[in-house]
């Protein structure tokens, strides 16, 4: 059988090892998973127990229209219900507005390096992907400007972005939306939103009132912990997303992770602790890397990536000798770096450690 040709030689997602599968490959019975940018402490205790009424239900399809998730998130958010939809992880909405507004004759503009799925998308549609480089990790706003033209049809700003951890300043994003055609959709992926703590970070969803060709994503991924239940959504103007909705599958949306989600929105306590915990681990790993000298991205969100100034394999396959699962900046388009989830104070610690020995034998190797 013969597929799209575009999709010859398209590489698949390579996710992070799984953990056992690492404990029976290298016989170890300890191992840390830091490679996916996962909530170390879980999800609310509200979120499991709101899953566990329901476990009974498994035979009757969710709600397609996501009402109870719907209703809570445009509450919280200050939006009509008519401005959100809802994606199997905020990847999926993803895949809804490349399948809605890209073809062959169509082209997207991208940072280099950023988050992988906005160019597997788009050529699987077929369009031509610009990939304007990073400067020091950070979207290059006017390069990327300058790469856009009457067939284009979409532009991802992936804010903080991802592999980096950094992010764009409100006055440049929205000295960038100004000059932006009215025929270019722009993409705000706020996948690591509520881990920022950067005071000049924009706050896009008023500026849909003015932007009509600005959505932005966020997740319930990350800092919420629902990794598993993927969950997901974007924030538009309503006819944008009445648009894009004949893409999305019927049910996309598993009862477990409406009702998750609604009970996550609740603990707010639960994401102001997480987010705590973050900002402290963060300086630690800012700290580590000063006091070996090793460069890093200033990071806005839950995972760091550090030069180690070889090659990010090697470290991550040191590392995972030691038992732990980083991500190799190889892949990522930072040879020489790893991405390094932040964990919990311990995780950290023993992290640590192992990154020392590491660094001693790379010394007396030398």
């Amino acid at each position: 059988m013969q597929a799209k040709p575009q999709l010859n030689g398209l590489p698949s997602y390579k996710p992070g090892k799984p953990i056992e599968e690492v404990k029976k490959e290298l016989g170890l019975s300890k191992v840390t998973k830091l490679a996916s940018n996962e909530n170390p402490y879980g999800s609310s205790p509200k979120a499991v127990e709101a899953i566990r009424e329901i476990v009974t239900q498994t035979a009757i399809y969710p709600d397609g229209y996501a009402a109870s998730i719907r209703e809570k998130v445009a509450a919280k958010l200050g939006v009509t219900e008519n401005q959100l939809v809802f994606g199997n992880g905020s990847d999926e909405v993803i895949q809804f507005l490349c399948r809605a507004f890209l073809s062959s004759n169509t082209n997207t503009v991208t940072a280099d390096p950023t988050f992988s799925q906005y160019k597997l998308n788009a050529a699987i549609e077929g369009a031509e992907l610009r990939e304007v480089p990073c400067v020091d990790g950070v979207h290059d706003l006017e390069a990327m400007l300058e790469a856009i033209d009457e067939n284009t049809r979409i532009v991802w700003v992936c804010n903080p972005n991802n592999p980096s951890g950094t992010y764009v300043g409100e006055k440049a994003f929205i000295s960038f939306l100004e000059r932006v055609p009215a025929h270019v959709l722009v993409v705000s992926d706020e996948a690591y939103y509520e881990y920022v703590t950067a005071n000049d970070y924009p706050e896009t969803l008023p500026l849909l009132e003015k932007f009509d060709n600005l959505m932005v994503l966020r997740t319930f991924s990350k800092a919420y912990g629902l990794a598993a239940l993927r969950i997901g959504y974007g924030v538009a103007n309503p006819k944008l997303i009445s648009t894009i909705d004949p893409v999305r599958p019927p049910f996309n949306n598993s009862t477990f992770a409406h009702v998750a989600a609604v009970a996550a929105l609740d603990d707010n306590e639960f994401i102001t602790n997480c987010v705590d915990k973050n900002t402290k681990s963060l300086k630690q790993f800012e700290g580590f890397c000063q006091k070996h000298n090793l460069k890093f991205y200033p990071s806005q969100t839950n995972f760091i990536l550090i030069d180690f100034n070889c090659a990010g394999d090697e470290v991550f396959d040191y590392m995972l000798k030691k038992g732990f699962i980083i991500r190799s900046g190889e892949a990522l388009g930072f040879p020489t770096c790893a991405r390094i989830t932040i964990g919990t104070d311990e995780q950290n610690q023993e992290l640590f450690s192992a990154l020392e020995e590491m660094l001693q034998l790379k010394t007396v190797e030398q």
